[in-house]
């Protein structure tokens, strides 16, 4: 197995397992819409309707939206990430995870990150004194 299906394995599995904490049955349709979520770059509930209908075509938008609800109200996924699933950690802190030209991955929490772009920021010249709120791409980083 490929290090990037493990990656998709475990974030799959510990998904899995915040639905199970959350009171959330797991349903063959409800896997499905984590699965496609997670192989794909989906940028709207539309994109990943069609891309799940396509494996089930008994899956419908409502369990599609409901779905989506659900993922994000336990923290895995972010809206304004375009439904790109957020890695979880055991303890339900933010991970980011940097892949270097050498294909090591870096794990950084999200206060860890936050330093090293407030540090970068601040070298560049970008910021004078200000405190880093949040990225654009969704990742919120608290300073």
């Amino acid at each position: 197995m490929d290090l990037e299906k493990f990656r998709i394995q475990m974030q799959r599995e510990m998904i899995l397992q915040k639905l199970k904490e959350g009171g959330y049955r797991i349903t063959k349709q409800r896997t499905a819409v984590i699965d496609i979520i997670l192989e794909n770059d989906c940028g709207s509930c539309k994109e990943i309707f069609y891309k799940t209908a396509k494996i089930n075509k008994k899956i419908g938008a409502a369990t599609i939206y409901r779905t989506i609800n659900m993922l994000e109200e336990i923290g895995a996924i972010n809206r304004r990430n375009l439904y790109k699933l957020s890695d979880l950690t055991e303890n339900g802190g933010d991970m980011v995870i940097i892949t270097l030209e050498d294909g090591e991955e870096l794990q950084l929490t999200s206060e860890e990150w936050n330093e090293v772009l407030q540090t970068g920021m601040q070298a560049c010249g970008y910021l004078e004194g200000e405190k880093i709120v949040s990225v654009v791409n969704g990742c919120a980083v608290g300073a």
